[in-house]
């Protein structure tokens, strides 16, 4: 995943036609959700049942993609939710969700288990789709981002999105990278498109890379103001530092290979996570184990200095036992 990122992008004040129906009718797209989840069955069941109650327009459909069916906790119970199961791994599990779609779906949706949609999130999102058609990938506005900090509580993210309100001074940003806790694709574009499942684990970048590889055939990519939520940035259930680490830098490196990241955009994402990793470790934060991703950047590094750029050679790092 990745933080929302921007390739020099445009943004645009005010409201725009894009993110208004132009008759005041919801659009008629059918729409799909999926949501990949591992060991937060709490956590799932709160924001899908938030989702299936808030939303002013309706999915067609919602598939919860898990590991082990105990993953889906009672989320499995939930009217129109779907469970499939399938590999470990966040861009497995999200493979795993779209050969789960029914037929004649238009848009499918990709949110992570602890985001917290606004209320007219699905709603915003169609009516960009249906008013542009050049328009094959999308993400939604975070107001709050709890992986930045120690995460927030359901109860939280749920007051702080009801207070939330779009930005007045823009209402569109492009191009923009997807942001994987809350994006969105036209799925005529996405065709036999798949996410790279060499990008293992917690999957980082792995947004990126599939938002780039979609822009390759042609379209845009673009972040909207009125379609807004919040990430609680849950903790349970994430990679060990380590093993995220060693993502931060291999991962860059191999999208650089496959095309879906250029030299500079590589070169700041390395940068800005050594730093943080390196300042962090001085003066750790508790919900952050700083310490432990930067062995696992010194460690991608080695690995690229010898050639082994293989993103999935993550998922065999043991981290080293807690006293």
């Amino acid at each position: 995943m990745n933080a929302g990122i921007s390739f020099g992008s445009s943004a645009k004040p005010g409201p725009s036609s894009q993110e208004q129906s132009s008759n005041g009718k919801l659009p008629t797209c059918r729409i799909a959700v999926v949501v990949a989840t591992l060991g937060r069955p709490a956590v799932v069941t709160a924001t899908l049942n938030h989702l299936l109650e808030t939303q002013t327009q309706k999915p067609a459909a919602v598939v919860l993609s898990c590991s082990a069916r105990e993953d889906a906790g009672e989320a499995a119970n939930l009217p129109d939710v779907t469970v499939v199961t399938g590999p470990r791994g966040l861009a497995a599990q999200r493979n795993t969700g779209l050969a789960a779609l029914p037929p004649g779906i238009d848009l499918v949706v990709f949110f992570d288990d602890d985001f917290v949609a606004d209320a007219g999130w699905l709603e915003a999102m169609a009516t960009v789709f249906s008013n542009d058609p050049q328009v094959v990938g999308f993400t939604g506005h975070v107001v709050a981002d709890g992986i930045k900090g120690p995460g927030l509580s359901f109860e939280d993210a749920v007051r702080t999105v009801e207070a939330s309100a779009p930005p007045t001074d823009w209402s569109r940003i492009e191009p923009f990278s997807p942001y994987g806790c809350n994006m969105a694709f036209r799925l005529s574009a996405v065709g036999e498109l798949k996410f790279d499942e060499r990008l293992v684990l917690y999957g980082w970048l792995e947004d990126r890379d599939f938002g780039a590889a979609l822009a390759m055939h042609g379209g845009r990519l673009v972040k909207c103001a009125s379609a807004r939520g919040v990430h609680m940035g849950v903790k349970s259930g994430r990679v060990a530092g380590d093993r995220l680490g060693y993502s931060q830098i291999v991962n860059p490196i191999y999208m650089l290979q496959k095309g879906t990241m250029s030299f500079g955009q590589v070169a700041g994402q390395i940068f800005r996570n050594v730093a943080s990793n390196v300042a962090g470790s001085i003066k750790p934060e508790p919900f952050i184990d700083r310490k432990g991703r930067l062995r696992g950047n010194i460690r991608g590094f080695a690995d690229v200095i010898r050639g082994h750029i293989e993103p999935e050679l993550a998922a065999a790092i043991q981290p080293p036992a807690k006293a």
